[in-house]
């Protein structure tokens, strides 16, 4: 019983042996492919543990000769995207990338990332608005295990980030591409839809009500522009932009003392980050509306304004970061969280046309990868 299971064992053997032999002898392309495939994994391990170590030339050299035997490789692929955008080789990412998601189309990482350098580095805003539209109309299948795994999370926020970049790529393509007042106005409406929708999946996240705030306000849905960035400033107390733009907007809607409340917390949070050129912009604006205030105020709002002007009380700030040095920090941090103009914008606000184009900074912020 013994010598007929070797028997067997051996035959078997035999058998894989001879039918390598004869795919070697009868299809030598496709054996060559199978050796070259096994090769290519190998040189992609190497030029992954050369990218870890972040020896990028290294990792170039074998991730091209990976490829070279493997055409399908997408991985090698895409982090040849990376490697060369680091390299600010942008022609050459975005042909990685597009080599990847032809390969792979459902890969989302890369569509993301050609958008993004597409759009930020090479001006190609109709490329990275069709790899974003591409995000958002792939239907994934969810795989949901109870507490152990789901993809569904990921699934969300992968199209929120591409509505989001959507929206930046349309309204980059107003400011630079056309001068018809028409053209623009039709990019910018797209770029707020585009804005929505993130921010109906992004709920939390600072820069979709951020931008969404300032297309509006650029639009001049003013309502709309104070709400969003009462809501950035809820999301993010700290970022001194939301607070700047709200104090423009309540300024061109005569709520001077409002508007300069914002501008005093942009300004403290400027000073205490060290932007100077930005902190010497902002002073600039100060001064203006206390000027505009002083010449139609009655002696009241007077008095208070050089009341709270009196009150030099700043955060305590280390590298860069808030320390909580004692309650009164804690105190202006949450101060600076509240909107107060909130109120007034959801009560007296009409909409109106926006004439005053040079109040607003066309302050894109740079779209995020995933």
């Amino acid at each position: 019983m013994r010598f007929i299971k070797k028997l067997f064992s051996f035959l078997f053997t035999v058998a894989i042996l001879g039918g390598i032999v004869w795919l070697f002898y009868t299809r030598p392309p496709y054996f060559q492919r199978q050796i070259d495939k096994v090769h290519a994994v190998y040189l992609v391990y190497k030029g992954d543990k050369a990218y870890r170590k972040l020896e990028l030339n290294k990792a170039i050299k074998y991730y091209n000769k990976a490829v070279q035997l493997y055409p399908e490789h997408y991985g090698a692929w895409y982090n040849l995207g990376n490697i060369y955008v680091v390299y600010e080789d942008y022609y050459s990412a975005v042909d990685s990338y597009e080599r990847a998601f032809e390969i792979n189309p459902k890969m989302i990482i890369a569509r993301m990332n050609y958008g993004i350098v597409s759009s930020v580095r090479l001006g190609d805003f109709d490329g990275a608005i069709n790899q974003y539209d591409e995000i958002i109309n792939t239907k994934r299948h969810l795989v949901s295990i109870p507490f152990v795994y789901s993809n569904r999370r990921s699934y969300k926020l992968n199209k929120g980030l591409a509505f989001y970049n959507k929206g930046v790529a349309l309204k980059q393509k107003s400011v630079y591409l056309d001068d018809r007042y028409e053209t623009r106005r039709d990019y910018l409406i797209k770029a707020l839809e585009a804005y929505k929708q993130a921010c109906k999946i992004l709920k939390k996240d600072y820069d979709a009500h951020y931008n969404l705030a300032l297309t509006n306000h650029i639009l001049g849905n003013f309502r709309e522009a104070g709400l969003e960035y009462c809501r950035a400033i809820e999301l993010d107390p700290m970022n001194y932009e939301a607070h700047y733009n709200l104090a423009v907007l309540l300024r061109h809607l005569k709520y001077y003392k409002e508007s300069l409340d914002e501008l005093k917390k942009a300004t403290t949070l400027v000073t205490n980050t060290g932007v100077s050129s930005r902190q010497r912009y902002i002073f600039d604006v100060m001064n203006d509306v206390t000027r505009t205030i002083l010449a139609s105020a009655d002696n009241e709002l007077i008095e208070q304004i050089y009341d709270d002007e009196s009150d030099n009380s700043q955060l305590t700030y280390v590298n860069g970061r808030i320390v909580y040095s004692d309650d009164m920090d804690k105190a202006i941090m949450k101060n600076f969280g509240v909107c107060t103009a909130k109120k007034l914008i959801r009560e007296d606000v009409e909409d109106e046309g926006f004439d005053e184009f040079d109040d607003v900074r066309y302050n894109v912020n740079i779209p995020r990868d995933e």
